[in-house]
C-alpha cells in the first residue's frame, strides 16, 4: 500500500508555469472585454435614473397645476406633498445626485403656466425639464456643466427630447 501511495505522489506533478500564465492571460482578456461594457451600462443607468426623477417631478407638478390652474404651488414644498420620495431644492445647483432643483415660486409668479426643474446625474450630466402649460408643452435638455444645473437654467432648455 505504501508503494502505491509513493507511486501516485510521483505521478502528480501539478501545473506548469506556462499553463498558469495562459489562465491568467485568458482571465485578463475577459476582464478587458467585460469592464467597459459594465461601466457603460452603469453610466446609462445613472442617466436614466436622473431622467426618471425629472419625469416623476413633472407628474407631481402637473398634479398641482391641475388642482390650481397654476404652477405657483409647484415649488419644493408643494412637490414634496405630492411626491415625497424625491428631494427638492429651490433653484440652487444640486451637488447631490439625489435632489431635483425646482424654479423658485417668486419667479413663477410672473408666469404661472411655466415650470422647470433640473437634476444632476451621478455620471456628471445635468438634465433639465421645462413645461409650458399654455404653449409648446414639455421640453427637455441636458448639459455636462454642473454650474448650470438649476431650475432657472432649465427654463432655457431648448432641446425637444433627452439625448
Amino acid at each position: 500500500m505504501l508503494k502505491r501511495l509513493m507511486k501516485r505522489a510521483d505521478e502528480e506533478q501539478g501545473f506548469t508555469l506556462i499553463e498558469l500564465m495562459v489562465v491568467v492571460l485568458i482571465i485578463g482578456i475577459l476582464i478587458a472585454i467585460a469592464l467597459p461594457t459594465f461601466l457603460g451600462a452603469r453610466e446609462r443607468a445613472q442617466n436614466r435614473a436622473a431622467q426618471s426623477d425629472l419625469r416623476n417631478t413633472l407628474v407631481a407638478a402637473k398634479t398641482l397645476y391641475t388642482d390650481n390652474s397654476s404652477y405657483a404651488t409647484a415649488t419644493n414644498v408643494g412637490l414634496l406633498a405630492v411626491e415625497p420620495s424625491l428631494a427638492y431644492t429651490n433653484d440652487t445647483v444640486v451637488t447631490s445626485t439625489q435632489g431635483v432643483s425646482v424654479l423658485l415660486n417668486a419667479t413663477l409668479a410672473a408666469s404661472p403656466t411655466t415650470w422647470s426643474a433640473a437634476r444632476m446625474s451621478a455620471s456628471g450630466t445635468c438634465y433639465w425639464i421645462k413645461d409650458v402649460a399654455s404653449g409648446p408643452g414639455t421640453r427637455y435638455g441636458s448639459t455636462t456643466l454642473a454650474a448650470d444645473c438649476t431650475g432657472t437654467d432649465a427654463l432655457g432648455a431648448a432641446a425637444l427630447a433627452f439625448p
